[in-house]
């Protein structure tokens, strides 16, 4: 078996996560080429919330709002009254402090000649567990993390259209799927945390027992049933809600302290996949940490589309100020059709790894972020209005990658 988790926006570090893309992407639509690093906290107390903004912004023109951003992103996500852990539009109940500069002139020199932005690794994934599957086909992402992903952005829907008044924006799921001779073949258990109204065990003459029970029902059958498809669940799976027994208000940062970048397994694989360390949410593209995270996945999924293995991972790594890459590694986990080091070798040649190439090869100086803070970076279908540019599979690539001849192999 094996389980992977994600957690809905209302989640403290995800409102975070939220608030420091939603100022990349203002940064980014004033100034294509802004340098952006911004870590966000948020914590709620008995008499007010605080959101802190802190970090690095440099861009030709005038700088945005920071504090209007944070506040009008919380309070997209729902946080707009303090009784249930914070009211983000209220001056009185909710404090923001900004602290940003601008970035340091030893980092930018690097960057200015179109090197990394930092040093690391990182690392892409793909697989074919998802393509057993009509409704996720060509994702191919791992299953687990994949499904974890559909219900809390299942929870998410439900908090936008208020179709369940008691629901509130905080919320996690957790799905632990069985796997047979190596394949995923059934659901075993689902996990869901969500906030609810506090009043709501009124309606049950104040039984916090059958308040929980309503509870699991209604997630069966809003939250589990309506996301996962049925051929998961046919089997019979076990079902916990709040297994603490109550998660009312006030949740949200009141309950947990929320920071950018705590979410960083969520953000990608759900754990069936290495994770070079660095997080996404609030840096610009100059910054490898996402740009080469997102061309790595990109390459990753263009091997196991090819048919050229059932699994691949790719980790590549990075010296601050260095245009090409100081390593690259391809991992197909004996799942190749062909030696991982002759796939290495296409990989290497199909796929420019340069930082300034990634960032011009999938339009990366878009203000594309916001939507990528929730509901996990990759394993998501590309849209029409460009977002999610690492999830679309072009066929001159899986040719290019199939034909070795091509490519002086």
């Amino acid at each position: 078996m094996f389980t992977s988790e994600s957690v809905a926006s209302g989640h403290p570090d995800k409102i975070c996560d939220s608030i420091s893309d939603a100022i990349v992407d203002a940064c980014l639509t004033i100034d294509p080429d802004a340098r952006v690093a911004v870590e966000t906290l948020v914590k709620g107390k008995a008499e007010g919330s605080v959101i802190i903004l802190a970090g690095e912004v440099s861009l030709s023109g005038d700088a945005p709002d920071f504090e209007a951003i944070a506040r009008q992103t919380a309070a997209a996500i729902g946080y707009v009254d303090h009784s249930i852990g914070m009211d983000a539009v209220s001056p009185e109940l909710c404090e923001v402090q900004t602290h940003i500069t601008t970035q340091s002139q030893y980092i930018s020199q690097g960057v200015d000649r179109d090197g990394a932005g930092d040093q690391g690794m990182m690392f892409g994934y793909a697989c074919k567990e998802t393509e057993q599957d009509e409704e996720l086909r060509d994702r191919y992402f791992p299953i687990a993390a994949a499904l974890a992903q559909r219900l809390t952005r299942r929870l998410d829907i439900i908090q936008r259209t208020g179709e369940i008044p008691w629901m509130r924006p905080d919320g996690k799921s957790q799905v632990t799927v069985e796997y047979e001779n190596g394949s995923p073949c059934r659901i075993n258990t689902v996990v869901v945390a969500v906030q609810h109204d506090t009043a709501l065990k009124e309606r049950f003459g104040g039984s916090e027992r059958a308040e929980h029970e309503f509870i699991i029902e209604q997630v069966r059958s809003h939250v589990v049933e309506h996301a996962i498809p049925a051929q998961w669940l046919q089997q019979g799976y076990t079902l916990k809600v709040n297994n603490t027994g109550r998660f009312a208000d006030p949740g949200g940062p009141y309950s947990d302290a929320g920071i950018t970048g705590r979410k960083i397994v969520v953000d990608a694989y759900g754990g069936m996949a290495r994770h070079g360390g660095g997080a996404f949410s609030g840096k610009d593209p100059s910054k490898v940490d996402r740009s080469a995270a997102y061309c790595a996945r990109w390459a990753a999924k263009h091997v196991v589309a090819a048919g050229l293995a059932d699994r691949c991972e790719i980790q590549v790594a990075y010296v601050i100020g260095d245009v090409e890459p100081v390593s690259l590694r391809v991992d197909t986990f004996g799942t190749g059709v062909i030696a991982d080091p002759e796939i290495h070798h296409r990989v290497r040649n199909v796929f420019d790894w340069r930082p300034e190439t990634i960032i011009r090869d999938l339009d990366l100086k878009r203000p594309i972020y916001l939507k990528t803070a929730t509901g996990g970076h990759f394993g998501r279908p590309p849209t029409d209005d460009g977002h999610f540019p690492w999830e679309r599979i072009h066929e001159d690539r899986i040719e290019a990658l199939k034909k070795s001849a091509e490519i002086g192999l």
